[in-house]
């Protein structure tokens, strides 16, 4: 496993602010912030969810099951870490493209498959790589 530590043991600056916000916001902003930076098909392909599902998710008017919430609060979390050191395009690019180390699967579908610390370790590497 890649180690993301730096040399006092703690985590990067960028992994605790995305830490802090992913708990800090609503799920409703979180859901309304994923959609508008990755589109409803890519978080649909996510969370497994339709575009009106979304929809009533990000407007708060439905609270999305206990699953479903941590698998948002998960991308978001990865999407911030992408996007503290590249443009949001960039991140979610990333996510939709093939990835060697998920046998070419991509970061959203490993994701939508329950693999979010596999993807979170990536993204960490890909950011170091930077």
């Amino acid at each position: 496993m890649i180690n993301t530590s730096t040399e006092d043991g703690s985590r990067s600056g960028s992994d605790r602010a995305a830490h802090e916000r992913s708990v800090g916001l609503s799920i409703a902003e979180i859901a309304a912030m994923l959609q508008a930076q990755l589109g409803q098909v890519l978080l649909g392909v996510i969370v497994g969810k339709n575009p009106r599902t979304l929809a009533r998710w990000a407007h708060a008017t439905v609270r999305p099951p206990q699953a479903s919430e941590k698998l948002l609060r998960d991308t978001f979390q990865v999407f911030e870490i992408l996007s503290f050191v590249h443009p949001p395009e960039v991140a979610r690019a990333w996510l939709m493209g093939m990835h060697p180390e998920l046998d070419d699967a991509s970061p959203a579908e490993a994701l939508s498959n329950g693999r979010s610390r596999e993807v979170m370790a990536l993204a960490r590497s890909y950011i170091a790589a930077s």
